[in-house]
């Protein structure tokens, strides 16, 4: 199934049509799609009401410069503030991530989106597209901010989604315009880069998204592209080695550079579902019209999002009205992620429209 872009603040009839096509799943809004908050909440409703069955509506609201929803919503710290805090205050920093997870997923469950795809659990060394997107450098620390952070979406009624597996931190190559390759051994990604994952994992998220870098130690193919990677580790029995993941999985955007690796949009779509991913993120509106053509005579798991999609009713009233979003929104002030050196950043990777 398909999880696509759309244009602007509206829906297109062309796009209406995407949405009556049997593999669409969903879509991910972007910073192309907002401008104001009762904007994005109509848009919602009119994806819901154009589609014939329910439909995921998605968004990265990270925090920091991933955040494509501003205006009239809290301007959250990245991710990479909390390493200082926790450094004088664990559990004070534990406590403050997971009510960042709150506030974060309730924003925008009050605006009628389903899935904001965190927590990032990529380490934080060195990667150009990850940045202070990243908790911290230290598997651990990353693990314990990984639980946390999961009780908290699910406290909101989200779903979590751990990305980018096994681990995008530790290469230097944004796959948004490079390839990756990482090449270290299994044994040394299971010591540090998995260590998360296998946290967040046990602490119940729903979904893991993959990362377009190949492990040649491992699998020749990029991550997403593999069944040793889905289907023998993260899927795996945790008594033969596995992670014991039972929930969705998610590739990344097909429209990004690295991703081009395995060949042309069919070829794409098709390496990754064939590898075990559940999802495939089509971001790009000009790559739309021939992915839906690709997944034709494709058998599709159309239960696979249903445990997605919002848990309950949320409304912004209720949310205004609620004392702890105020709280949480004066905690927050204190966390600022210092500039990381290797962060260079250039054009998409700005992350206005990609992630």
């Amino acid at each position: 199934m398909l999880l696509i872009g759309i244009t602007g603040h509206e829906l297109t009839a062309r796009e209406r049509d995407w949405l009556q096509h049997d593999a669409c799943a969903g879509l991910t809004l972007f910073a192309r799609n907002f401008a104001s908050r009762a904007q994005v909440a109509e848009l919602a409703q009119s994806i819901r009401e154009a589609a014939p069955r329910p439909q995921l509506i998605c968004v990265d609201q990270e925090g920091g410069r991933v955040q494509r929803f501003r205006d009239g919503y809290t301007r959250l710290p990245a991710l990479h503030g909390f390493e200082a805090l926790y450094m004088r205050d664990a559990q004070a920093a534990l406590a403050l991530a997971r009510e960042h997870a709150w506030l974060m997923a309730s924003e925008m469950r009050a605006s009628g989106v389903d899935l904001s795809f965190a927590p990032v659990l990529d380490l934080a060394r060195g990667n150009r597209a990850i940045g202070d997107r990243a908790f911290a450098a230290d598997p651990e620390v990353v693990a314990a901010f990984a639980r946390v952070y999961v009780q908290g979406m699910h406290e909101a009624g989200m779903a979590a989604t751990l990305k980018h597996f096994p681990g995008h931190g530790s290469v230097l190559e944004d796959t948004h315009h490079d390839a990756a390759i990482d090449p270290r051994t299994l044994d040394e990604i299971r010591a540090h880069d998995l260590v998360p994952f296998a946290a967040g994992i046990a602490a119940g998220a729903d979904a893991v998204m993959t990362a377009h870098v190949t492990y040649p130690q491992v699998a020749s193919e990029p991550a997403g592209c593999s069944r040793r990677w889905i289907e023998e580790i993260l899927r795996g029995d945790v008594a033969n080695g596995g992670l014991g993941f039972r929930g969705v999985v998610f590739s990344d955007d097909i429209g990004m550079a690295a991703a081009g690796a395995v060949g042309g949009i069919k070829a794409r779509i098709d390496a990754h579902l064939d590898a075990g991913c559940d999802v495939v993120l089509v971001s790009h509106t000009q790559q739309v019209d021939e992915a839906l053509a690709a997944i034709e005579g494709r058998r599709l798991n159309t239960m696979a999002l249903v445990g997605l999609l919002g848990r309950g009713a949320l409304g912004w009233d209720g949310l205004l009205a609620d004392a702890r979003r105020a709280g949480v929104q004066a905690r927050l002030e204190d966390v600022r992620a210092p500039s990381l050196a290797t962060d260079v950043l250039s054009g998409a990777t700005n992350m206005g429209d990609v992630a």
